[in-house]
């Protein structure tokens, strides 16, 4: 089978990979690029573990072909944290015990943080609405809703906190 060279950027990196066509950017990720917060839950669609951003939009990696998203600019669950501190919702789904088994985690905190850019302050029934395509099969979503309500309220507290002004050099 014929191959075809990939050029996306992930995580703010340059990515590249000659690959089959038919294989699907979630298999691009973890297999070839070896970033395996992304998982592979249904190969359907239907379940939205697989849930990445492309573009700044939030896609389920296991309808895309990696051909498909060469040029693009991918973001996974990899790409969230800044170094050592987690992303507001990272740290609110720890905070609110969003996880139990933690499978659906990843693609659910990615599917939620496209939701905040969507919606900065989402009522409780506009988050279901957001990650419905979205499975978990352990929480409920009752702990997964409060962690995205208190992701929403630290990311605006964080937006609208005054900047710090500029230090002044003394010219005496």
């Amino acid at each position: 089978m014929t191959t075809q060279h990939v050029s996306l950027t992930v995580n703010g990196q340059p990515m590249e990979a000659d690959v089959e066509p038919r294989l699907l950017l979630v298999h691009l990720l973890r297999d070839v690029f070896g970033l395996t917060g992304t998982h592979v839950g249904c190969d359907t669609s239907n379940c939205g573990a697989c849930t990445v951003h492309v573009d700044g939009r939030s896609a389920k990696s296991c309808t895309v072909l990696a051909v498909q998203a060469s040029g693009s600019e991918i973001r996974t669950i990899e790409g969230m944290a800044d170094g050592a501190t987690l992303h507001p919702l990272q740290q609110a789904f720890w905070d609110q015990h969003g996880l139990q088994c933690g499978f659906c985690t990843p693609g659910m905190i990615m599917q939620s943080a496209w939701l905040l850019e969507q919606n900065p302050h989402p009522t409780d029934d506009e988050v279901r609405e957001g990650i419905s395509g979205n499975l978990c099969r352990c929480t409920g979503y009752v702990n997964i809703v409060k962690a995205v309500q208190q992701a929403a309220g630290q990311l605006s507290a964080s937006e609208s906190a005054p900047v710090a002004a500029a230090a002044t050099v003394d010219a005496s």
